[in-house]
């Protein structure tokens, strides 16, 4: 069975995006620094906006871990904002959202039902793992289905924004099985649920 992995970048006091929800990595809440860019090149190139991967040299890169990614409609949406209707589009793209009705690109998939049932039905599926992009609503419907969290930790402190959940009190416990510092800064923390 494949695994649902949450991927996300988050300030130290646990924020993934500013409070009127702006794309923190072009905003420069969350920007990687140079350093840290050969870093993500090598070991999750998917992971990279489809936009981005010709000019950084990485076009033809085989998915190292995922080879699809779901996401919530703000999450989404940051993306149209900016003109870009699949940020992924070398990845299976799903986006859940009970508003949008049609899919501005063909090979984005919108979801209205339940992204539980969803998320099971794909993970039953043959294939590599599932990215779960974002966002915090997303994150929090699907935490009984998150296998692992990798935590892109980035040395700053916002004060306020949105959390990594945003959802209701459910604890749920997850073992670090791994904390790897890198460059800028930024420390991978990988947690596996129980």
């Amino acid at each position: 069975m494949r695994a649902l992995t949450y991927c996300v970048a988050t300030t130290i006091d646990g924020f993934i995006a500013e409070p009127d929800r702006s794309d923190p990595s072009t905003s420069g809440l969350l920007a990687p620094p140079p350093e840290y860019l050969p870093h993500v090149l090598a070991g999750l190139p998917e992971i990279v906006p489809t936009h981005l991967r010709e000019p950084l040299g990485i076009a033809d890169a085989e998915p190292a871990r995922f080879d699809t990614v779901v996401e919530g409609r703000g999450s989404y949406e940051t993306g149209l904002a900016a003109g870009i209707t699949n940020a992924y589009a070398h990845l299976e793209h799903y986006v859940f959202s009970r508003t949008l009705t049609e899919s501005p690109d063909p090979g984005v998939h919108l979801v209205a039902t339940d992204p539980v049932e969803k998320v099971r039905e794909l993970k039953a599926r043959p294939g590599k793992g599932i990215w779960l992009v974002g966002g915090a609503q997303l994150a929090a419907a699907l935490r009984p289905e998150i296998d692992e969290l990798l935590i892109k930790l980035h040395p700053v402190a916002a004060g306020a924004g949105i959390p990594l959940f945003d959802g209701d009190f459910r604890p749920e416990r997850f073992d670090l099985v791994r904390a790897e510092p890198h460059p800028g800064g930024i420390v991978h923390l990988t947690y596996r649920k129980r």
